[in-house]
């Protein structure tokens, strides 16, 4: 059967979920991944920067 609510959500977020990743600066890519800073600041990051290191995390 077909899944018809799969990726439902993202219709609902601004630009279907798509951005610039802070982190490596890719463009039109999804950021659905929740990342804090030191300071306790919250970032949107991509799939590929969701496992970085806290360093690079804090470095943007």
């Amino acid at each position: 059967m077909a899944k018809n609510k799969r990726g439902k959500a993202l219709w609902n977020m601004p630009s279907h979920g798509r951005g610039t990743c802070p982190v490596c600066s890719s463009t039109r890519i999804k950021l659905l991944y929740t990342r804090t800073k030191e300071n306790g600041t919250a970032l949107k990051v991509c799939k590929k920067c969701f496992n970085a290191a806290q360093e690079r995390i804090d470095a943007s």
